[in-house]
């Protein structure tokens, strides 16, 4: 037979890991249940080395793509320098060469 609950007590999902026994015995007076938190199983220590692992490798990533686009942005400047150079000079053996000679 199950006992009736004690007067102005809410039964629901508070505390349903309370057992029966302990229940009965509060009798209806409040009661706060103390769990102790669990010890680290690892110190931060142990994360040390991985962590800068990462972060060593995000740093050298940064360092590729860094060097990748200075390097396309010299090519781009040489490109456009040698572009700017050859333009008048094109443009004048283009005239000289298929000017028409004869007026």
């Amino acid at each position: 037979m199950r006992p009736e609950p004690p007067p102005n007590v809410t039964l629901g999902p508070m505390a349903p890991h309370i057992p029966a026994d302990i229940y009965r015995q509060a009798g209806g007076r409040p009661f706060v249940i103390v769990q102790a938190a669990p010890t680290p199983t690892h110190s931060a220590r142990s994360y040390a080395g991985p962590v800068a692992v990462g972060l060593g490798i995000a740093l050298a990533l940064m360092g590729f793509v860094a060097a990748a686009l200075a390097l396309f942005e010299f090519a781009l400047r040489t490109a456009a320098v040698v572009g700017s150079l050859t333009g008048p000079i094109g443009v004048g053996l283009g005239l000289k060469i298929f000017h028409p000679k004869s007026k």
